[in-house]
């Protein structure tokens, strides 16, 4: 079955979701609550995570999970086979608990705004749920099932792996009360917010979801993120083969082995973008590199008559097949050099 491709790298932070199986809930009373975090503290020692934002809903849960070790995979396998096994045991159940693959969306940490961001978003999904009763000014730190209320509590009575102090940080906050008390006020202020559109069943004033991203995208960051990560994504996709994965990160490196290619095939032709657009539609050349592109990656004809400025994607079919059954020798030289690169 195609997925997305897992990236692991050591200092990488995450975005972490996995939802009930066929939806179902996962915690059924308090201690199903307590078992999944008793484990994930279990996890964390054995593989040294940190996490820096979490909440359980009923039927899912999100964390903000830092790997100093490449090792999200090992340590995500043994959380959640164990959790299961654990809960199984527990309700007298068999089988699976969880929903498929949990989702696992890289996050930029060394661009300001981004960690913050998904942080506040985990962090506001009690409201989102409407599981925050602000009419009778209970707060967001009152639900009991997230990272936030650690904020009001000593050091000593957070657990170990628990670190608050990157997002915070992020909101020019360093570790003392004044400083976490008004952290607390401004995201409440934004919970009370989004209660209210959600209400009104309205989005923000510029009509525009500002969680889209990190509902639907496979990474969380800047552009110069996007390109490390298409690094790893090009390795994995190139050892284990395209068709295993499927999502923006293979639709992203699919693009990016295309504008490859075309530059490649531009220099093995002696030719300068610019030349190649000034040529006519059905110029050899376009020909030649349309065949190139269509035969190694997936890019859609639309994509290929704008890139070479061969007009109706008709003329990109068209010419694929020229060269596909072409017979002039000079052409099968052409394309057998272009073939090699």
């Amino acid at each position: 079955m195609a997925r997305q491709p897992r990236i692991e790298f050591p200092g990488a932070v995450y975005h972490v979701m996995a939802r009930g199986n066929a939806g179902k809930r996962v915690f059924l009373n308090q201690r199903d609550y307590t078992n999944f975090l008793e484990t994930l503290g279990e996890a964390c020692d054995k593989t040294g995570w940190r996490i820096h934002a979490y909440v359980l809903m009923d039927n899912h849960y999100h964390l903000l999970l830092e790997t100093p070790e490449a090792n999200l995979v090992h340590g995500m396998k043994w959380l959640q086979q164990t959790f299961t096994q654990r809960w199984n045991v527990r309700h007298k159940k068999r089988g699976h608990l969880l929903q498929g693959r949990y989702k696992a969306i890289p996050v930029d940490v060394d661009n300001p705004g981004y960690f913050g961001t998904v942080a506040a978003y985990i962090h506001l999904n009690p409201a989102r749920a409407g599981l925050i009763d602000f009419e009778n000014d209970q707060l967001l730190e009152e639900f009991p099932w997230s990272s936030l209320p650690y904020l009001t509590r000593p050091k000593r009575d957070q657990p170990q792996w628990y670190v608050a102090d990157r997002f915070l940080g992020e909101h020019g906050v360093t570790d003392h009360v004044r400083g976490r008390a008004a952290y607390l006020r401004d995201i409440n202020a934004r919970a009370r917010e989004e209660a209210e559109e959600k209400a009104q069943n309205r989005t923000r004033s510029n009509g525009s979801d500002p969680w889209k991203p990190l509902r639907r995208g496979w990474f969380v960051g800047s552009e110069p993120f996007r390109e490390y990560l298409l690094q790893h994504v090009n390795k994995t996709i190139t050892k284990h083969g395209r068709r295993r994965y499927h999502g923006g990160a293979r639709r992203d490196h699919d693009l990016a082995e295309a504008k490859r290619l075309l530059k490649a095939g531009l220099k093995k032709l002696g030719l300068s973008q610019k030349e190649l657009r000034a040529m006519r539609k059905f110029a050899p050349e376009k020909q030649l590199l349309a065949f190139l592109l269509r035969t190694r990656t997936p890019v859609s004809n639309d994509w290929l008559s704008k890139e070479l400025a061969m007009g109706h994607t008709t003329n990109v079919s068209n010419g694929v097949r020229a060269i596909r059954e072409a017979t002039d020798r000079t052409i099968l030289k052409r394309r057998n050099a272009l073939q090699r690169i």
